[in-house]
């Protein structure tokens, strides 16, 4: 569809331009014939109209006669031969339209006046085809540009997802790592808790599977989420793990990308407890800060512990992740201290809504 009829405003403009123009060819044939003011408008301005109408079929000539260095003797061609049929056809019906006016009596001698002014018409029907053609090949650059901003588009939000499903690809077997070599660790010396661990394991994981399908799940099942892993690895670490979770019921109402805490959760048990001979407890906290939500995962360390090296792979991980969500909107900040290690993350604060 010709773009300016999907929408009644832009043809109602398109027209007031084309009675504007009539207006000019108006002044024209004042100057160039004796038409009084009243005349000429009454001539010109339908015949501006009526060529404006169909100066529309100029977008389809643009179409077909593209402006490129390869087509454009062809296309010059091609629109100087519509101009010129136009404005021909156009004549044809000025002379048609002052003998309309003539049989109603409205201006004698119009019809005579029509012929004295014909090569002006002719001329500025040529001209004003070529101008309406610029016109056209202007409204489908700006097409094409948009079109290609919304294929842009469009590319890059499937790179997002596609990127966002690696990402959520790279957890589960992670976790998965770690959890079999502690039951391997469990099955010589301690094979009930070892049974016990792949039972909770696989309610864990069909859990984890159903919910990290999801776009988004509410901070509230999250935070469950982290419990039960939290649940799994006590009985590998028994006594020496505890933890702690408190979020106001704001905070558990916000939407949060699925399994973004259990990455978190594994490096303070990997890099903080399991470093302890004495063991420590992992606080998860979180709260809705006006327009931002804030969640951080906090576990005690050894001082006396070497240092992570780089910002691990779970930890870049949850920082690609929320880039590719939220841009500059989210933030992963890193606190490392000798004797705790803190990460807190600040996104936007949306509700939930399933």
């Amino acid at each position: 569809m010709h773009p300016l009829l999907a929408e009644w405003r832009r043809l109602g403009a398109y027209l007031g331009a084309w009675a504007l123009v009539g207006a000019l060819i108006a002044a024209q044939l004042v100057v160039a014939a004796p038409f009084a003011w009243i005349e000429a408008l009454t001539f010109a301005v339908p015949l501006a109209l009526l060529f404006g109408f169909a100066g529309l079929g100029a977008f389809w000539v643009c179409r077909a006669a593209p402006l490129t260095l390869a087509e454009l003797p062809r296309s010059l061609g091609a629109q100087l031969l519509a101009a010129v049929l136009s404005a021909v056809l156009w004549l044809a019906a000025g002379r048609s339209w002052a003998l309309a006016l003539a049989r109603l009596d409205v201006f004698p001698g119009i019809v005579g006046r029509q012929g004295q002014t014909a090569p002006l018409l002719l001329g500025l029907g040529v001209a004003l085809f070529l101008l309406t053609a610029a016109f056209h090949y202007l409204i489908g650059a700006l097409a094409a540009r948009q079109e290609a901003t919304e294929r842009a588009l469009e590319f890059e939000i499937a790179s997002r997802e596609a990127e966002l499903r690696a990402l959520r690809a790279q957890i589960h077997p992670h976790f998965l790592f770690n959890s079999l070599n502690s039951i391997n660790a469990l099955i010589a010396g301690r094979p009930e808790e070892a049974r016990r661990l792949c039972v909770r394991l696989g309610d864990f994981l069909r859990r984890s599977l159903t919910l990290g399908s999801r776009d988004a799940i509410p901070l509230a099942e999250e935070l469950d989420l982290a419990e039960q892993l939290l649940e799994i690895e006590k009985v590998r670490f028994g006594e020496r793990l505890g933890y702690e979770l408190r979020a106001d019921d704001a905070a558990r109402a916000c939407a949060v990308p699925p399994l973004v805490l259990q990455p978190l959760v594994e490096n303070a048990i990997t890099h903080g407890i399991a470093q302890m001979l004495e063991g420590g407890r992992v606080r998860i906290t979180a709260a809705k800060d006006g327009p931002e939500l804030l969640i951080a995962v906090e576990n005690p360390r050894d001082p006396e512990s070497p240092g992570r090296r780089g910002a691990g792979i779970g930890l870049q991980n949850v920082k690609r992740r929320l880039a590719a969500l939220h841009g500059t909107a989210a933030e992963v900040a890193v606190t490392p201290a000798p004797a705790s290690f803190r990460v807190e993350l600040r996104l936007p604060a949306s509700r939930y809504l399933p």
